[in-house]
């Protein structure tokens, strides 16, 4: 029975680099995915994209291939990627030039399509998903618009030839669903084997997460030699069964509990996981300890909504901050005077402040008067941190400077001041008609063309 293997290179935009590389060396791999984009990621990428035509992929692009590239002279693993953010166009220019520079002859595929914001004008009455509200009610903020792509340009891509595939917005498990729909030759109509791919998919999307990365809590959950985390690579079977391993010699650990934890992680209906390609259900799955592998199997599907989940990047305000610290005896009621210090001050000067939070860090801070018997009696040293959500640039300056009055304004001690002012892009979303979306394919034929 066929068989592909894939592996895990990335499960978010700054992880590290050494488990890739140690797969495409010893994982006898066919692909490797890095999987690098998150909803607020992308909008970011389109704001350095307006700045700089040049811009807007990855940041750490460059520095990976010029890792990984070298390396397939001796292991030629095809590469799959969505580090091309707001950008792939660019994106992939640049892994041409690095590939002719690591003396390889590469075919480098961009898949376009997913950015929408052209077409966003008609359909101001579309609701948001968070808030119900009409898109049309964030007009003059909006800065960009992805619809998530499924695998059909991946898989169009891998068949006209390319070696490495890169795109924008995609639905992370489509990393993987593109290389098995080419691999098995299936039809997208076949659902019930796009679940299976699906399923696949989501266990490698976050790489060393279903390996014991966020899993561990000593005592509890205990992962060995966590900094030394293998990264995952599976190995599909024509029939839909997958099995997960992680290379001898690593850290980490895989077992019926981490691939559990990851198959129903940003899961909201089991039954019901909405990818741009296919309804995948994984209420049937079963989970099996096979020595030191897991296997899964059960996945099933059914048709498409023919909707897109298309996050809309807007500006929304900024926020101030400013941090101060005090240490030694009675350190924790001169950090409260301090906050009531600043309180007052904010409402003298008349800051419009859409929100405001104050944490005493190092004294329960995530929790506040919540925490109960995890907050010592005594405490040597706390640090003093403010956030403010403001409308403009200036006000927010003003949060931080207030702080740093503290030095000799405030009470006995303070010290270590800091103060910064950010842009906030936030993140809704609309469902778009996928007959909206048009895919395209750059760098294989000539002339760019449509996916249909």
């Amino acid at each position: 029975m066929k068989s592909i293997r894939i592996a895990a290179g990335a499960g978010y935009a700054g992880d590290r680099i050494e488990p890739a590389l140690d797969s495409i060396c010893r994982g006898n791999a066919d692909y490797l995915i890095f999987e690098c984009l998150a909803e607020r990621t992308i909008a970011l990428a389109q704001k350095e994209k307006l700045a700089d035509a040049t811009k807007g992929y990855n940041p750490l692009l460059e520095y990976r291939m010029q890792k990984v590239l070298p390396l397939l002279h001796e292991h030629p693993v095809k590469i799959i990627t969505n580090m091309g953010a707001a950008n792939p166009l660019a994106a992939a220019e640049k892994v041409r030039q690095l590939a002719k520079q690591a003396g390889l002859h590469l075919q480098v595929a961009a898949v376009l399509g997913d950015d929408v914001l052209g077409r966003l004008s008609a359909y101001g009455d579309l609701p948001l998903m968070e808030t119900g509200e009409a898109l049309r009610t964030l007009a003059g903020s909006v800065v960009s618009a992805n619809a998530y792509l499924g695998a059909k340009g991946i898989s169009a891509a891998l068949a006209a030839g390319a070696d490495i595939v890169i795109t924008g917005r995609v639905a992370d498990p489509c990393l993987v669903s593109g290389p098995l729909m080419a691999e098995f030759q299936k039809s997208y109509d076949d659902a019930d084997f796009l679940g299976k791919t699906i399923v696949a998919g989501h266990l490698l999307e976050c790489a060393g997460q279903v390996t014991g990365g966020y899993f561990a809590d000593p005592g509890q959950k205990d992962v060995p030699e966590l900094w030394n985390l293998g990264f995952p690579i599976l190995t599909f079977c024509e029939n839909g069964d997958l099995l997960l391993e992680k290379l001898p010699g690593t850290g980490g650990l895989l077992n019926e509990a981490t691939v559990k934890e990851q198959l129903l992680y940003e899961i909201q209906n089991p039954a019901e996981y909405l990818t741009p390609d296919v309804i995948a259900d994984f209420t049937g799955l079963t989970v099996q300890q096979q020595g030191e592998k897991v296997l899964v199997r059960g996945a099933t599907g059914r048709p498409k909504t023919g909707l897109l989940k298309t996050s809309i990047g807007y500006r929304d305000g900024y926020i101030g901050e400013g941090e101060i610290s005090y240490g030694g005896h009675n350190c924790t009621r001169r950090a409260q005077l301090a906050e009531t210090v600043l309180r007052h001050r904010f409402t003298m000067l008349g800051l419009a402040l859409r929100e405001v939070r104050f944490d005493l860090l190092g004294l329960s801070s995530l929790y506040g008067p919540a925490a109960g018997v995890f907050a010592p009696a005594q405490l040597a040293e706390v640090r003093l941190r403010v956030a403010a959500r403001t409308a403009n640039e200036e006000t927010a300056a003003a949060i931080g400077r207030e702080v740093e009055a503290l030095y000799v304004n405030g009470p006995a001690g303070g010290g270590g001041a800091r103060s910064r002012v950010t842009s906030v892009v936030s993140v809704a979303s609309v469902l778009l008609p996928q007959q909206e979306v048009h895919v395209m394919l750059h760098g294989l034929k000539g002339e760019p063309y449509e996916i249909v």
